[in-house]
């Protein structure tokens, strides 16, 4: 009977000792070493994001106070702040998948101002359901229909740089997507206020729009530099445009006014080829002859 009872009274201790040992650490150098039990991480609420804590995850977070999913335009930035600062803005680096042209044709309409508006980008020709690809690595911020970009596309970049991809026949990603450089965006297309299959590409900073011929060569399909430096050159186009806006509105009043006064400089033939008319016809209406001298402040019917 004491055999039994010091057989039992050995056996429990084993047992409570081996239920009390701590578990050795797993030989990872041993492939057949397989964990016994693991301890699911528990998240501690201070540690997830906040719904004001979105905007961290979105790039170039630090220069924009939204991320706007509806509005195509960023609200422009004061362009004098702008040109009071000069900033060098890397476009490529080991980091990124680099740069992809986002569709090799030719240029058909440049940035810059034209007859009755100012191009805030640049048309590339291309046939409908050609392949538009994204220019950098970055996330999707607006692709949507629009009635005078058509179905447009809008990354932002971790630079602070905005693409836009516009008079697509069909969008290929969605809003907060993440993109690499060569990503597909969508089909070349002739939607919106579009005369033609076209590509429109504009490249924007904080919603002002930067010339895309300062970044890329249109020629060779590639990046001028890997850095971009904006300073107030950037954006001195803003102030030709401005000038080019009022001369055609001015050019506009006058017209429907049908009056012009002669200004210093003024000639006959220098009013003729402002207005689309003749020399022949200005002194007819006037009843003036080719030799006439003008006087400033002199009213002529155009």
């Amino acid at each position: 009977m004491k055999k039994t009872f010091s057989f039992f009274l050995l056996f429990s201790l084993l047992y409570l000792a081996s239920a009390n040992t701590v578990a050795s650490p797993i030989d990872f150098t041993n492939p057949y070493t397989e964990p016994t039990d693991t301890v699911p991480y528990i998240f501690n609420e201070e540690e997830l994001p906040s719904c004001n804590d979105t905007l961290a995850l979105s790039p170039a977070f630090d220069l924009y106070e939204d991320w706007d999913t509806e509005n195509i335009h960023f609200r422009k930035c004061n362009i004098d702040s702008l040109r009071e600062i000069s900033k060098k803005i890397t476009l490529c680096d080991n980091n990124s998948c680099g740069y992809v042209h986002p569709f090799q044709g030719k240029v058909t309409c440049p940035f810059g101002a034209h007859r009755r508006y100012y191009h805030c980008g640049v048309d590339i020709d291309l046939e409908t359901g050609d392949k538009v690809m994204a220019a950098f690595d970055g996330k999707v911020r607006i692709a949507k229909k629009s009635s005078s970009y058509g179905n447009i596309v809008v990354i932002r970049h971790s630079n602070g740089l905005e693409t836009y991809y516009a008079h697509l026949s069909k969008i290929k990603v969605e809003v907060g997507q993440e993109v690499f450089a060569g990503d597909i965006v969508g089909l070349g297309g002739n939607t919106g206020n579009s005369r033609g299959s076209h590509l429109h590409f504009e490249v924007r900073y904080l919603g002002q729009a930067i010339n895309p011929a300062d970044i890329i060569s249109f020629t060779d399909d590639k990046l001028i530099s890997d850095t971009l430096q904006i300073n107030k050159q950037t954006f001195n186009y803003l102030a030709k445009g401005k000038k080019a806006a009022n001369s055609t509105a001015n050019a506009g009043k006058l017209l429907a006014g049908n009056v012009y006064v002669i200004k210093s400089g003024d000639s006959l033939s220098a009013i003729a080829r402002k207005y689309g008319t003749s020399i022949d016809l200005l002194c007819k209406k006037n009843k003036l002859s080719k030799t006439t001298i003008l006087q400033l402040g002199q009213k002529i019917k155009i």
